[in-house]
């Protein structure tokens, strides 16, 4: 297992960069990094394990080879397991094993914890996973998984912008605020719309 090929996965900002070692058809494992690392963290220890998996490591954003997230944007806890759910979706897996260093331990119990139905394993590396209080726990997993599930159910139906004539950019901008009177429209739109050569 000491050969490995590079990964890309798009990303709004650009790409998640990755590592894979071993067969592609064997069972899927995603390992995850800490705090300021990269993927090459597990450049030794993949070779020791079993042969017959399909290991995975990622390069959170702002590490390693993936790129950074626009400038003055948060780095959260939470952003680095949407990543995690990117990155799956790309990779079409339904059902794999999740192994976190440190930081990306944190993560991995995270995702797990939002998705358990994703994840059949789950090994940390010098980290004691992810604790809630009892009484906060579903709540707090509904509302979360339900802002990363909008988020990229958004992001996949992302489409080039429409171009529109004048008259019909401001019957839809109408139609989507029916509080304005047609003159706020056309008052919006005049700052809210570009012109192209298209409309």
């Amino acid at each position: 297992l000491g050969m490995f090929s590079e990964r890309k996965f798009p990303v709004p900002w650009g790409h998640v960069a990755a590592k894979a070692w071993g067969p592609s058809e064997g069972h899927p494992v995603l390992c995850m990094h800490g705090w300021l690392d990269n993927a090459n963290t597990f450049d030794k220890l993949i070779p020791l394990l079993p042969r017959d998996y399909y290991y995975v490591a990622m390069d959170f954003s702002g590490h390693g080879l993936s790129s950074h997230r626009p400038a003055g944007s948060p780095y959260h806890f939470l952003d680095y397991v949407t990543d995690v759910r990117r990155v799956v979706a790309a990779l079409q897996w339904r059902r794999f094993t999740l192994m976190g260093h440190s930081m990306g331990g944190s993560v991995a119990a995270m995702f797990c914890f939002l998705y358990p139905e994703m994840v059949d394993k789950l090994i940390l590396l010098e980290n004691v996973g992810f604790l809630l209080a009892p009484e906060e726990t579903e709540a707090w997993r509904k509302s979360k998984r339900r802002v990363i599930d909008r988020l990229l159910s958004l992001e996949a139906k992302q489409q080039i912008p429409k171009a529109r004539s004048p008259k019909a950019a401001l019957q839809r901008l109408l139609e989507a605020n029916r509080h304005l009177t047609a003159e706020g429209g056309a008052i919006l739109l005049q700052r809210g719309a570009t012109e192209t050569p298209a409309g």
